[in-house]
């Protein structure tokens, strides 16, 4: 096989079966267990859930961003990249020109070759991530200067303009210091930073937080036609399922530190399987359509350093049984149009559940249940 069609017979980002634990005095958190994922050249996987679910943790472990108390304990992060753009020092795992490298053992160096590069990330607060002495042209040559030290101050400069308005910022705005700039337009430099070196992935971390939902909107546009233009592959982080389901081709369901369902969006927008799933789609409101009543995910996330047994979503979950309680569902193919979704549910699992999968309007009927019961025991009017 020749080497241009080796990488691209692979996926561009494999997540096997990493594990994250942050140590503590008081008991050990698992943020992360078991998790593996796919990313494929050109496209947008979404990663969802409540806060607490491992998300940012996952993005952070890609990018080894993690410092101590938090410690990756196993897994692998397969990055292949592009036969033009090998990194200037071989990894030893690397055999060939396009070869996978695993992220996870890379060397400091190495590391400094890769990020910014090969692998960028968009931060979740954009004000904290932007130095607050230094305005925003000379955060952008920063990058340039370090990675390609053989550009000339015009060659950086110009790039730098080039980068502004291509995420919708006015060139005059280069000397501009972060607290001059609205939150959309912080965010949108924080964008330009990451796209300077034309990475193969970025991940976005709660890109649009805080901003009003116009501002929102015009920055998932902008990301996406970016993404067509630039041709990279995105992880976009965040706890708005209904983000993803405009934005991503992929998303992931992320609960206590696992991945509870995969889906494609617009599997999971009409036939979502895991009753988590189905909660966090029917916890936000349409703009349009028929009228209906919402009903939230009773309860509260686990506490990480004591995981319940068997599924972790079955103190909150209304159709939860007796297997649910001591047996770990693991991730499964769901019987979908595609081969994507897969859902970590024992009502799917014949061995422990021989009734039909239930029903959109039997998890509304249970999901109204058990809200209503939640409401009752707080002593809600």
């Amino acid at each position: 096989m020749n080497n241009g069609a080796f990488a691209a017979s692979r996926p561009l980002l494999e997540i096997k079966h990493v594990s994250v634990d942050y140590r503590a005095d008081n008991g050990t958190v698992h943020a992360l267990t078991d998790v593996s994922l796919t990313l494929e050249r050109g496209r947008i996987l979404g990663l969802a859930g409540e806060s607490g679910s491992g998300k940012s943790t996952l993005g952070y472990a890609i990018t080894r961003l993690l410092k101590p108390p938090a410690e990756i304990v196993a897994g692998e992060v397969l990055y292949s990249p592009r036969v033009s753009r090998q990194m200037g020092t071989s990894p030893a795992n690397a055999t060939a020109p396009g070869a996978p490298v695993d992220i996870l053992r890379l060397t400091q160096k190495q590391l400094r070759a890769l990020r910014w590069k090969e692998l960028a990330i968009v931060f979740q607060s954009a004000m904290n991530a932007l130095n607050p002495v230094i305005d925003v042209g000379a955060q952008i040559t920063d990058v340039l200067r370090t990675h390609q030290p053989g550009m000339s101050r015009q060659q950086q400069r110009d790039r730098a303009v080039e980068l502004l308005r291509m995420v919708g910022i006015s060139p005059d705005r280069l000397h501009s210091y972060p607290h001059e700039l609205s939150g959309g337009m912080r965010q949108r430099a924080i964008i330009a930073i990451a796209l300077a070196l034309s990475p193969e992935v970025i991940i976005m971390d709660e890109p649009t937080t805080a901003l009003d939902v116009v501002v929102q909107r015009e920055i998932l546009m902008q990301i996406i036609a970016l993404r067509k233009e630039l041709a990279f592959s995105v992880i976009f982080i965040t706890h708005d399922l209904s983000l993803l389901l405009e934005l991503a081709d992929t998303v992931a369901i992320m609960y206590a530190g696992r991945v509870v369902e995969l889906a494609t969006r617009d599997e999971l927008k009409s036939r979502p399987r895991h009753p988590y799933s189905y909660g966090m789609l029917n916890s936000f409101p349409t703009i349009y359509g028929e009228r209906r009543h919402m009903t939230g995910i009773p309860g509260s996330p686990p506490d990480l350093r004591a995981i319940p047994a068997g599924c972790a979503f079955h103190p909150r979950c209304p159709m939860a049984f007796a297997a649910c309680k001591s047996v770990l569902p693991l991730l499964r193919p769901a019987a979908g149009p595609t081969d994507v979704q897969q859902v970590a549910c024992h009502l799917y699992d014949p061995r422990y559940s021989s009734a039909e999968p239930p029903t959109a309007a039997e998890l509304a009927a249970r999901y109204e249940a058990a809200y209503a019961l939640s409401l009752g025991e707080r002593g809600a009017p």
